[in-house]
């Protein structure tokens, strides 16, 4: 018997997650209904499709091959996707791409706008998120993040370092590390690096706070809370802030512009990567942090013709 395709959506979302509520929450389906289904689901092939415990859903081997089944099926039709976006013969429709925040407030947006009034066929949907979005699953078409290993199952363009240095508030920031309160990123960012640059150069007692997003960084080290580590990109920027030292080379992040293989030579995707790509390149030395009479002098005005 044929099974209809959201079947097979559901029983790999209930597999890949462990369980019904966060298998519902995936598709935009309550509980009750993804528990209905599944029960259907199982009737209908006479055999069960998980195992129910109180630690979540473990595939039975029938659930394990129509879960198989699911993920070819997805695949199937990611690559048809990417094969009609790749033909697309002008450079015009929608185009999805990712960024964490911090670089599209600090960078991205107005080079988004430039990129607007040099194609404004070419409408973005633009999905904020530090984390890395699956570009194969067509997530995105094109994410910018910075990464020093960026998979090679992907098409990029490395397009700058950003560099990274201490800071504190221009008004009270300590002189000596070592006498100043902290700011970091806890422990799960960067393999715990952060921390280990403040056992190092500070007073690990001292962490006055810990948070998880760049942009919590930048905006506790603004408040005074303490000193920290903070990307030059988005430090600069802020008069409040002052640098505390040079660049630390040792947190230095490659910024790559990556797409799936797929769409490559899609015109819509390589108009968008060509400009952006071009604009970030010029910013170099505001990335990498380098001094700021030298920055000046090399810094170019954004436009194209």
């Amino acid at each position: 018997m044929a099974r209809p395709w959201d079947d097979f959506r559901l029983v790999k979302a209930i597999a890949d997650h462990g369980g019904l509520t966060a298998a519902a929450t995936r598709l935009g389906i309550n509980h009750s209904t993804a528990f209905r289904r599944l029960t259907a689901i199982e009737a209908a092939l006479g055999t069960r499709l998980f195992e129910r415990a109180r630690t979540g859903y473990a595939a039975t081997q029938a659930g394990t091959a129509m879960v198989a089944a699911a993920g070819a099926m997805e695949e199937t039709a990611s690559q048809f996707a990417r094969e009609v976006a790749g033909r697309a013969s002008e450079p015009t429709g929608q185009l999805r791409v990712t960024a964490p925040s911090g670089l599209v407030t600090d960078l991205l947006m107005p080079i988004f706008a430039a990129f607007r009034a040099h194609r404004p066929g070419i409408h973005l949907d633009v999905v904020v998120s530090d984390d890395a979005l699956n570009l194969s699953r067509r997530d995105a078409d094109v994410a910018v993040r910075a990464s020093n290993d960026p998979s090679p199952n992907l098409f990029g363009r490395r397009l700058a370092t950003l560099g990274w240095a201490l800071y504190g508030r221009a008004d009270r920031a300590e002189a000596d590390p070592r006498r100043a309160d902290w700011v970091t990123l806890s422990e799960a960012v960067g393999d715990g690096r952060f921390l280990r640059f403040v056992a190092e150069h500070g007073d690990p007692e001292r962490i006055a706070l810990r948070l998880n997003t760049v942009t919590g960084l930048c905006e506790a080290v603004e408040a005074g809370i303490g000193i920290g580590l903070l990307p030059c990109l988005s430090a600069d920027a802020r008069p409040a802030l002052r640098r505390i030292g040079s660049a630390e080379p040792t947190f230095a992040d490659s910024l790559w512009m990556l797409t799936h293989p797929d769409l490559r030579h899609s015109v819509r995707v390589r108009a968008f990567m060509d400009f952006v790509g071009d604009a970030v390149v010029a910013l170099r030395p505001m990335l990498e942090g380098r001094p700021l009479p030298e920055r000046r002098a090399r810094e170019p005005v954004l436009s194209r013709p």
